[in-house]
Formats: structure tokens, C-alpha cells, sequence
């Protein structure tokens, strides 16, 4: 098999700290001399937290040389464009995360500024509303309309990214708040992961796909722990509900087993190639600012 284990992630935009439905949860899954196990689900009153407790079990699992497939639930990248649009320069995802990480204020106690954000965003986007949308009660700001009030493209932008056409059910990153929406928790989920890339017992061992790997599964270095960061989206399974289950929770720990099953069975691998019917532009956009979501062909 390819990995040791299969770390899969589920965010939460929440203002509060919060535990239970609609707030992050974990899942570890390892191999071991017995078989697969579940190292048990981990529910992080805060992103603070979430990113401590990350960050020291990857730091783990890299010092004992293992190789760690980890999944993130929201997006990693945005519609081709943004970063140009922004004015910024370099890659466009490495961009989009440094100034993300720039403008967002997320404090220890989930305390953030990401309707502020975003409306400055459409300010220097398009001047007017949009491209991002979506806010509650309380958080009105200018440039940011609690309902999409415009049509797209704005200044070239589309709704949704290729990954997304392609999945039903995905919202676009552009919403912020509402059912479904992954816009808030990939405002306050993107700085998080650059902090990981960053983190001193990390750096060198981890590698986002695909923008840096490209569309492949990188071979494993014997004796050496990576870890391999992917965006996932738990809603590709259909998970039965459980008596007094939290849903996000079952929604993790099913997902971990499912890529392990897929690498027991040897039908992993083919998950990370190039999805089929790109064109060169397309695959282009994906490689460098849009992302994919593993599992969506």
C-alpha cells in the first residue's frame, strides 16, 4: 500500500468555540499488525486547537517514517483568475494562500473577520458586489450582499471551479453562509494549512496536490515520512446515519476508511491522474490555481 494511514478533516467556519454538529472533526485511520484501526474521531473546540493537535500527530507520524494521505474538506484553490484579478503575483494558489493569510484575523477563540474580508475582496475585484456573496444578520459590510444580487462571470470570474461542475451538490467558493456553502471555511481554512506547510517538524515532508505534485500520486521514500495533503469532499459517500451520531463525525471516519480500502485494493493511485476531458487550458487552470477534489473524475 501506499500509506501507513488517512487523515481526513472536517472544517468549521464557527464564530465560537463549539463542539458537536456543524463543528471540526478528525479522523485517523492506520494500519497496523492487526489490520486497519481507527484511532478514534478528535472534536477540536477551535481551529487553534484543531491546528495544534494536527500538527503535532503529523509531526509524529513523520518521525516514525510513516506516510500520511490527509484531507482537507474545503477548497484549496479558486476560480482561474483570481489571483490576477487581485493584482497578485507569483503561482497563483501560493498567492491566493499568502495574501489570504495576509487579511484574515482568527483569533483563539474563533473570533474572525472573514465578512470583512470578503468585502474588501470585492472591492478590489470588481468594485461592487460580488464575486463573493452571502452574510448573516449582524454582518452587513459594503460590497457584500447577504443574497447573490449579480450574475456571473465578474471580471472574468467564474461561478464555479472545474473540480465543482463536476460534483453534485458542491457550492461554489464564492458563498460564504447558507446550506452547503464552503466559501467561510475556505477563508479561515486556507491560512491554517499554509501554517502547516510551515510548521517547523513539517516543512520538506509535506506536499499539496496537485499544485505541487502535479497530477500523480508521488512515489513513497523508503524510510522517510511524507505526507500527501489533498482536498476531499465527505459528501461523495453516502454514510448512514447512527442513533446519536454526530453526522460530520461518521462522515470522517467513513471517508479514512474508504481511501484505505481503495489503497488495499490497489485503485488509490488512479484517483490522483489527470481527470478525464480536460483540455490543456483546463488542466492548466487546475495545476496551477483551481485545485481538484480527490475522487471526482
Amino acid at each position: 500500500m501506499r500509506f501507513d494511514a488517512y487523515l481526513v478533516v472536517d472544517w468549521s467556519a464557527s464564530s465560537t468555540p463549539k463542539r458537536g454538529r456543524d463543528s471540526i472533526w478528525w479522523a485517523l485511520v492506520a494500519w497496523t499488525s492487526r489490520g486497519l484501526r481507527l484511532e478514534g474521531a478528535v472534536n477540536p473546540p477551535t481551529r487553534a486547537e484543531a491546528l495544534e493537535g494536527l500538527g503535532t500527530r503529523l509531526a509524529r507520524a513523520v518521525a516514525d517514517g510513516a506516510s500520511v494521505l490527509v484531507g482537507f474538506d474545503f477548497a484549496l484553490g479558486y476560480p482561474q483568475g483570481t489571483a490576477a484579478a487581485l493584482g497578485l503575483a507569483g503561482e497563483p494558489w501560493r498567492a491566493l494562500w499568502d495574501e489570504w493569510s495576509r487579511l484574515v484575523r482568527d483569533t483563539p477563540d474563533n473570533g474572525n473577520n472573514r465578512f470583512d474580508v470578503a468585502a474588501a475582496l470585492n472591492a478590489r475585484i470588481s468594485g461592487g458586489a460580488g464575486p463573493f456573496w452571502g452574510h448573516p444578520r449582524g454582518h452587513a459590510a459594503p460590497h457584500l450582499t447577504a443574497t447573490r444580487a449579480f450574475t456571473y462571470p465578474v471580471r472574468g470570474l467564474a461561478e464555479k471551479r472545474l473540480a465543482d461542475a463536476r460534483t453534485p451538490r458542491a457550492q461554489p467558493v464564492w458563498k460564504l453562509c447558507g446550506i452547503g456553502s464552503v466559501g467561510s471555511q475556505t477563508l479561515l481554512g486556507l491560512p491554517r494549512v499554509r501554517q502547516l506547510l510551515e510548521h517547523p517538524r513539517l516543512a520538506g515532508h509535506l506536499q499539496v496536490w496537485p499544485f505541487q505534485t502535479g497530477f500523480t500520486l508521488p512515489p513513497r521514500v523508503p524510510g522517510k515520512g511524507g505526507l500527501l495533503l489533498a482536498e476531499v469532499y465527505p459528501s461523495l459517500l453516502t454514510v448512514p446515519a447512527r442513533e446519536g451520531a454526530v453526522k460530520d463525525r461518521l462522515q470522517v471516519e467513513a471517508l479514512a476508511r474508504h481511501f484505505a480500502a481503495l489503497d488495499a485494493a490497489g485503485t488509490l493511485a488512479p484517483l490522483f491522474a489527470p481527470p478525464p476531458g480536460l483540455t490543456p487550458g483546463q488542466r492548466d487552470a487546475a495545476l496551477r490555481e483551481e485545485g481538484w477534489i480527490l475522487g471526482v473524475r
